[in-house]
């Protein structure tokens, strides 16, 4: 399990829980009488969910109605075990359930019983289908953009040319946000460079990451690859590993997504070349926001900045929030000013010598 996260996330709840904010209401002073808000994530295979979103949620609840409470269960990337947990959660009397739903497609039927019993549902960051009540996200296309756009800059210096051969490395099929990225990527890749093998890494484990990218390296010889598009900071892992036991020294720009904290380290390192940072405290701060004051009878849309449609319904109220692209010379004023990470998170003492000459060690954030 990654380590590393915990320290900045309890200090990010508390501020949370310390920080104005709108009230849910129109200037009255918060219900205080509680409810239950569910809150249903898809796996333990990306850090973030465990070592952020959920705290990071329960505390952004508990300060906008100190008498609710949060039902929380992981579905461990099982459909049959998420859909369980809806039903478990509904039947328990939940007024409101925030879903991460482990297949968007899958949970439709129970999102539409959730519906019928009277307890509205609200995505998050993955736009289920569905009668959803709200969303609260990132625009998938501009991550890909991101990605995209950043990989031809570092090939344009690696290779002096447009002339590279590229393995795309996508997320899991059954995440509409896969197919978001993948899209979003492809609008800046296509025309400027070949995409030799293209793999789908289901679960978005490393391991599957890994198998993937062993079978492109022999397809294409460990000198064959000049950029690796991979879909988030897991998927990126398990590519710079195959590259490795496949002898490959200098290793191609390889992409990521989520700014956790060991990718943050390989971009230090040069093994990464960069990161999305979806700011998730914002994310899970917009949620709490929206749940709570639809737990209270009120309307999604009077939090929402937006509208979004999915393959079933139109015009859902959402908050979309924007990624920011990261390469070693924005980790400072990004995710260390920004406050994500302290520089002594980043900058272990095996790592420091690296930090001091992409300008990590110095000024204000340490």
């Amino acid at each position: 399990m990654r380590t590393g996260r915990g320290p900045v996330v309890a200090v990010l709840a508390a501020a949370l829980l310390t920080a104005p904010l709108a009230s849910c209401g129109s200037g009255e002073e918060p219900d205080r009488e509680g409810f239950t808000v569910g809150l249903l994530l898809p796996s333990r295979a990306v850090p973030r969910w465990e070592h952020a979103d959920r705290p990071l949620i329960e505390a952004q609840v508990k300060k906008l109605c100190p008498g609710c409470r949060v039902e929380y269960a992981n579905a461990e990337n099982d459909v049959t075990r998420q859909r369980e947990q809806m039903i478990s959660m509904v039947t328990k009397g939940a007024e409101v359930l925030i879903l991460d739903a482990a297949d968007t497609r899958a949970l439709r039927s129970s999102i539409q019983e959730a519906r019928r019993a009277g307890v509205p549902v609200i995505a998050y960051d993955r736009l289920a289908e569905g009668p959803i009540t709200g969303y609260v996200g990132f625009d998938g296309i501009q991550v890909g953009r991101l990605q995209g756009e950043a990989l031809l800059r570092a090939m344009e210096r690696r290779t002096g040319s447009g002339d590279a051969d590229v393995v795309m490395m996508n997320g899991d099929p059954t995440s509409p946000n896969a197919d978001s990225y993948r899209k979003g990527a492809l609008s800046e890749l296509d025309g400027e460079v070949r995409i030799a093998r293209a793999y789908n890494t289901l679960d978005w484990s490393t391991q599957n990451a890994h198998t993937n990218m062993s079978a492109a390296v022999a397809a294409l010889g460990p000198d064959g690859i000049d950029g690796v598009l991979a879909a988030n900071d897991n998927i990126a892992a398990g590519v710079i590993a195959a590259l490795k036991s496949a002898g490959v020294t200098k290793i191609p720009p390889v992409t990521g997504q989520d700014a956790d904290l060991d990718a943050v380290r390989r971009i230090v390192t040069g093994e990464q070349y960069m990161t999305v940072y979806k700011p998730f405290v914002k994310e899970a701060a917009a949620v709490a926001e929206m749940a709570v004051a639809v737990g209270r009878g009120e309307d999604a849309g009077d939090t929402a900045t937006t509208t979004v449609d999915s393959p079933t319904h139109k015009r859902i109220p959402a908050v979309l929030l924007q990624p920011t692209a990261v390469t070693a010379r924005d980790i400072r004023r990004t995710l260390i000013d920004g406050g994500l990470y302290t520089t002594g998170q980043i900058c272990t003492r095996e790592l420091r010598a690296a930090c001091d000459r992409a300008g990590i060690t110095s000024g204000p954030g340490g």
